[in-house]
């Protein structure tokens, strides 16, 4: 607990003893007993593994659960973030698809007009011993 969190929590405690003096004798008890009940129950919950807090999922130290409800009371895979996630996913992949084709496209675009404008004539390209000779030199 900070400096803050403590003085803060002695003022709330103060309030509380000033307006606990005049309470009835059985309102007091029964505030006295809720008070042991709610320690009791926080005490369990301190010693039982795996507990986390409501709604807190994996923030509380368990892992997120699929079969939990989200905050919202819906499963987790009926979220919209989630699947605006997975729609992002996709729409990257597939970005990254055109744009390798793209870049395909563009090297053949090189390699043709590398081609086309060397001083080689075409029936060269043509002749089967020039595509056998490539052939070896590429290998």
């Amino acid at each position: 607990m900070t400096a803050n969190e403590k003085h803060f929590a002695e003022k709330i405690a103060g309030y509380l003893d000033r307006g606990n003096a005049g309470l009835k004798a059985g309102t007091a008890y029964k505030l006295q007993q809720a008070r042991a009940q709610a320690l009791a129950r926080l005490a369990e919950r301190e010693h039982a593994p795996g507990m986390t807090l409501a709604g807190a999922h994996g923030l509380a130290g368990g892992p997120p659960l699929p079969t939990r409800p989200g905050r919202s009371g819906h499963p987790h895979w009926a979220s919209r973030g989630l699947w605006i996630g997975i729609a992002l996913i996709i729409a990257g992949s597939v970005a990254f698809q055109q744009w390798q084709a793209t870049q395909q496209v563009q090297e053949m675009e090189e390699t043709d007009a590398a081609i086309l404008s060397s001083e080689l004539p075409i029936d060269a390209y043509l002749d089967r011993g020039f595509q056998n000779w490539l052939k070896h030199v590429a290998e």
